[in-house]
């Protein structure tokens, strides 16, 4: 691609016979667009938008020095050649400081120019290409970065955190978090048709860039199918940033049959401390999104105003829908071991009353059991290794009213430890065959994160969450730490030079491949081999 150039001379001769007998293109340049003045050519320059500017220093109106300091500020990146009849160290003083590239002495002829051209060209590819490097290795840390920041909200929400800890790991990850107030929202997305995840997959991006384009939001993901935003600013903010967040959901969600979503809101609070709080509270009501699935905006409020419109649906004060068998196994199926209490305080909490009745505790405690049992068995577990566990804890199978959720919080823990560690052998062992194929093909330019989610059946969404939280690192950060393992040892055993090891251990452009070694092993390839040897 050629490079734009444009020329500022106020003398007509020069310019023109600079113009027309100069050969741009075999210099690598295209001649965009000329002025005799600063002031005629500062809008050109604007709307032309070239590479390399040559002006002349001395002109009416608007002198070179002029022009070149504010097309530097405004293009820091535009390449300046000052063309000066002056041989005046005071001239060529001003020129270096507004950051002038070249200084020539008219009258210029061709082979000079030529050779100035040809090295701004170089430096201007050069530049092109380390920014392309810092641009692509970017891309490939981003998904690091933001499993970090997952583990740093896990951490302050658990209130695993000081304040100052809090405050200088926000810092080392470049996170603002500062602000006079918090609150927290969980979204739940999930497809319903597996046969149209295309659409799904879009719709999900969209909501994500939503919460990334402002600064009052911080998106990390929570699980595999769930996000939290930290909603940051003045307390009296809040509410409305909080509402613009519930408003956006439900306008571009609300709509969407292939899309099962939720979003629960939390408490506002004052201090980063008191965040733990505000999460006790939205995973309370996130809880409630598999009692009340037709509720895709789970609040205090919202949740209040659904149990009083109940009454009609309510069986001396029992919500008869909260015993249908759907409502565990679905549970059962998505919620994870730290919902389990929250999901078994609301799923009982209009029951009180009728817990009284030994009867009726009964029926609600064998109601959960055999749906339990039912569901474990459809995985293949044998109703005795999960009765087992149960009845060796509870010896007495008659149950005072005080001792229901505590019952209860046990039977689904049990059900979700089993199915974890199925899911776990199980992952174990697509774990194994992923690393199996990332190691046997880590080597190839062209394996992705995709190419692996295939080759073992997931999507690649899923396989992203999944293999970072098994590895505790990314995908792309595992698949570069075994290309740099297998380029160190080529350093250290061959004679190879620096670009067939980049092509060897995956990398197609040799430069890149050096740019991503400095940056992960703090010396260039050269520079580790001399260590090698030394």
């Amino acid at each position: 691609m050629l490079l734009k150039v444009f020329l500022v001379e106020d003398e007509t001769v020069i310019r023109e016979g600079l113009r027309d007998r100069i050969p741009w293109d075999q210099f690598g340049y295209r001649f965009v667009g000329e002025a005799a003045d600063g002031e005629m050519a500062l809008p050109l320059i604007r709307k032309t938008r070239p590479d390399v500017l040559i002006t002349d220093i001395k002109m009416p109106f608007m002198d070179g020095i002029s022009l070149s300091k504010i097309v530097s500020k405004e293009f820091p990146r535009m390449k300046i050649i000052i063309v000066s009849g002056y041989d005046d160290f005071e001239y060529a003083r001003q020129a270096i400081e507004v950051g002038v590239d070249q200084y020539l002495l008219k009258p210029v002829t061709r082979m000079k120019l030529k050779t100035v051209l040809l090295e701004l060209k170089d430096k201007i590819e050069q530049d092109q290409e380390q920014e392309d490097y810092r641009t692509q290795f970017q891309n490939e840390i981003q998904e690091y970065e933001q499993f970090s920041r997952r583990r740093f909200m896990e951490k302050i929400l658990e209130g695993e955190l000081s304040v100052k800890e809090i405050y200088d790991e926000a810092d080392r990850q470049s996170i603002e978090i500062t602000a006079a107030g918090y609150n927290l929202l969980f979204l739940y997305l999930q497809e319903k048709n597996k046969d149209k995840m295309e659409g799904f997959l879009k719709k999900q991006d969209e909501v994500l860039h939503y919460f990334l384009r402002y600064p009052q939001y911080l998106l990390f993901r929570w699980n595999v199918n769930s996000y939290g935003v930290l909603v940051k600013g003045e307390m009296s903010q809040l509410e409305e940033l909080t509402g613009n967040c519930v408003e956006y959901m439900e306008r571009t969600c609300g709509d969407q049959d292939q899309l099962e979503w939720y979003v629960a809101v939390g408490k506002p609070v004052e201090r980063l401390s008191l965040l733990s709080q505000c999460y006790q509270s939205v995973n309370h009501y996130f809880a409630y999104r598999f009692m009340v699935p037709g509720l895709h905006v789970l609040t205090e409020k919202t949740l209040e105003n659904y149990v009083n419109s109940q009454g009609e649906n309510r069986l001396d004060g029992v919500d008869s829908s909260q015993l249908n068998p759907e409502v565990i196994k679905d549970f059962l199926t998505k919620g994870t071991s730290c919902e389990i209490q929250d999901f078994v305080q609301g799923y009982l909490s209009g029951m009180s009353k009728a817990l009284e009745s030994r009867m009726f505790r009964d029926y609600v405690v064998l109601h959960i059991r055999f749906t339990t049992i039912m569901y474990l068995e459809s995985l293949g577990v044998a109703k005795e290794e999960y009765v087992g566990r149960i009845d060796e804890k509870y010896e007495e199978t008659c149950l005072k009213a005080s001792q229901v959720a505590e019952y209860c919080t046990d039977m689904l823990q049990a059900a979700v430890d089993i199915r974890d560690e199925r899911s776990e052998s199980q992952g174990t062992s697509a774990m194994r065959k992923v690393l199996d194929y990332i190691d046997e093909n880590c080597c190839r330019e062209s394996i992705s994160l995709n190419e692996v989610a295939s080759a073992v059946n997931m999507s690649a969404n899923y396989f992203s969450a999944i293999f970072s939280q098994k590895m505790q690192k990314t995908f792309v950060e595992y698949l570069t730490g075994k290309r740099m393992e297998r380029a160190k040892k080529l350093l250290r055993e061959t004679d190879k030079s620096s670009g067939e090891i980049a092509q060897e251990v995956g990398y197609k452009d040799p430069h890149y491949f050096s740019y991503v070694f400095k940056k992960n092993m703090g010396c260039s390839p050269r520079e580790y081999r001399s260590k090698g040897s030394a």
